[in-house]
């Protein structure tokens, strides 16, 4: 029978994945996992979610693991197995595809995002920039062209792939994670049963167990996009009265192709201000060593430590700004990997508006710390809350994080929980003043509002 290699990247699963079962189908499988040189490294908590998530995914699948330059690896591998070469598409560091598919041939199948980023177009031919118009044609779409969910093919496994070991950090990750398709199926389908017996959907309630918890699964292909709309659209039908929510739910995971479309025409989203007028906006910045070489983001001594930001800037990411929901958020960050929605855009306004700190490095901290650190979604979103991004709140929306935290957790049982410290009396004065640090944010807006400079992309 003919040997198919299956390179295995974001999508870390044997349930609708249709380049696997493609080479089930075919013949024997090989998967091949590799850890690429070539793109921006993965930050610490993301490979120890990827690793363990490999991991699992080897007890299940005949899986090799390489490190190094796919377009070497792969059309050597193939070479040597006499195999066909197949992969579920991704919309970055497409060259590298392009180049290995040139030495080799392969075949692609789509997987990892409910449409294609060439798929959806505006009535003008163009890509769509605006949010909700782009989730009514994925709707439209998707009710045209339902989503069929693939069964997992019987696959003999092997020898579990050792994980490597982590720093102490590390066992809070662990205490609050679980890697892998089989914990991600249990996750999802006791959120759907939740909401069949009644509970509510909101990714702006601090209470535990308001959202889906899935971002992480999601983010590494250990559940598709597709297999989700299906069985939740599924749960909305059977049960009429749980529509809402699941559809807000459902909506959330559009954004996810919306950041993933918008990146795939602005490959650069993580450098770049996608409004070009924000160029001229007068960020706090330090310039520091290639992220390829020092991938990870804390503020450190060759970035200018004489700059007042730079001290800002630790303060923020230890969660010492002296504002209890940032802190809180930031804490939950560090201990768990994850942050809840709603606060990572209370934190993200914070940093960029009332601390005047660049973008970037809050988008390098969370590409470091979250385990669903995500090559689009992360910068499309700090893009969103700074201003300077496509369909992104108004530099002038500057969230107020004392109101925030009234508003969202009026019992002060989120901040109780990440930073219990900051309820009681003594802890200290935010960092900065709010209302003052406000209008400054808003007089530096108005130098920029009459620069001229086009959208990018």
């Amino acid at each position: 029978m003919p040997t198919t290699l299956v390179w295995f990247r974001d999508d870390l699963r044997l349930t609708d994945n249709p380049a696997l079962t493609w080479a089930a189908e075919r013949g024997d499988v090989v998967g091949v996992v590799v850890d690429e040189t070539t793109s921006r490294p993965l930050g610490r908590a993301a490979t120890w979610w990827r690793d363990h998530s490999i991991a699992e995914l080897s007890e299940r699948v005949p899986l090799t693991r390489a490190a190094g330059d796919p377009r070497e690896i792969i059309p050597k591998m193939a070479s040597e197995l006499g195999a066909e070469v197949v992969w579920n598409r991704r919309y970055h560091s497409t060259e590298i595809d392009a180049a290995v598919k040139d030495a080799c041939g392969a075949r692609s199948f789509p997987g990892f995002l409910l449409t294609e980023p060439w798929e959806m177009r505006t009535g003008s031919g163009m890509p769509y920039r605006v949010f909700t118009p782009f989730y009514k044609a994925v709707q439209a779409h998707l009710a045209a062209h339902p989503p069929s969910v693939l069964p997992a093919p019987a696959l003999e496994g092997q020898s579990r792939i050792d994980v490597p070991t982590y720093p102490a950090w590390a066992d809070t990750l662990a205490e609050h994670n679980t890697p892998g398709e089989l914990a991600a199926l249990d996750r999802f389908h006791a959120f759907l049963d939740g909401l069949a017996d009644g509970a509510h959907y909101s990714n702006n309630d601090l209470t535990p167990g308001a959202t889906s918890g899935l971002s992480a699964h999601l983010r590494f292909g250990e559940l598709s996009p597709g297999y989700v709309w299906a069985e939740t659209v599924a749960l909305a039908e059977a049960h009429p009265a749980a529509a809402a929510d699941a559809y807000a739910f459902l909506r959330q995971l559009v954004w996810r192709d919306f950041a993933w479309h918008r990146f795939y025409h602005l490959p650069d989203l993580h450098l770049h201000n996608v409004r070009s007028q924000f160029d001229a906006f007068d960020w706090a910045w330090s310039e520091h060593a290639d992220p390829m070489a020092h991938p990870y983001a804390f503020a450190r001594p060759e970035m200018d430590g004489t700059a007042e930001h730079l001290g800002q800037l630790a303060a923020w990411q230890r969660g010492e700004t002296g504002i209890p929901l940032v802190d809180a958020g930031m804490r939950e960050l560090w201990l768990t990997g994850t942050m809840h929605n709603r606060v990572r855009m209370v934190v993200g306004s914070w940093l960029t508006k009332n601390l005047g700190i660049h973008w970037r490095h809050g988008e390098e901290w969370f590409w470091d710390t979250l385990v669903d650190a995500d090559v689009a979604s992360n910068p499309f979103n700090w893009q969103w809350v700074a201003g300077s991004g496509d369909d992104a709140a108004p530099y002038f929306r500057i969230f107020n994080p004392i109101t925030q935290q009234e508003k969202f957790d009026p019992l002060g049982k989120y901040v109780t929980k990440w930073r219990p410290a900051a309820l009681l009396p003594g802890y200290p004065e935010p960092m900065v003043d709010v209302k003052e640090s406000r209008k400054v944010a808003l007089a530096a807006y108005e130098d920029i509002k009459g620069v001229s400079g086009p959208q990018v992309g």
